[in-house]
């Protein structure tokens, strides 16, 4: 009988942990995304995403799309193009994105490039390191990554609002499981 009552209790704590797995992540990534921009912030950081030889992956081109589309409505905002150039890659993500953003008629005077970034905490660190010192900036990012950007731009000290960007929806599954575990590990490790 006990060891049916610690059978019990053990898988009750596991569901219980699994459903905190599950929930606590999915809320914050939601709760993150209803801090939409509106032209406040001089700067916004657009974070890098897979280059597929030196063409921006879809999931980098729904964000450069929302980036467009923000820079347009806003012309006194600067755009800063966040990502180094993976092994698989040709470009950087930044060239990449820079590249995408002019032939879409965003004039280079607003681009900044931060071409040495290989994760969102260095995406942010990165460009803080290139602006002026400010209190806060818009995050352009997929929909499910804006949690954890959000709360790395608040490790550095900045406020931010957020555009977000639409996730394919080929890859929705796999990207919003493996945000859960990277918000899990930024909250532990704060980066």
């Amino acid at each position: 009988m006990k060891k049916l009552v610690c059978a019990g209790i053990i898988a009750a704590l596991l569901l219980a942990g699994l459903m905190m797995f599950w929930l606590i992540p999915a809320e914050r990534m939601k709760e993150a995304q209803q801090h939409t921009a509106d032209g406040s912030y001089e700067y916004a950081v657009v974070l890098g995403a897979k280059v597929n030889g030196d063409v921006p992956s879809l999931s980098l081109r729904y964000r450069l799309e929302a980036a467009t589309e923000y820079a347009k409505r806003f012309p006194h905002v600067q755009l800063v193009l966040s990502g180094g150039q993976g092994k698989d890659e040709e470009i950087s993500e930044a060239q990449a994105m820079y590249t995408y953003l002019i032939q879409q008629g965003i004039e280079k005077e607003r681009l900044l490039v931060e071409d040495q970034s290989t994760s969102t905490y260095e995406n942010l660190k990165y460009t803080q390191e290139l602006l002026p010192e400010l209190a806060g900036v818009t995050i352009i990012s997929s929909d499910f990554h804006l949690a954890r950007a959000r709360f790395l731009a608040k490790q550095l000290g900045w406020e931010t609002d957020v555009v977000a960007a639409r996730t394919p929806e080929i890859v929705k599954t796999k990207v919003w499981f493996r945000e859960r575990l990277a918000l899990f590990k930024t909250w532990i490790f704060r980066k």
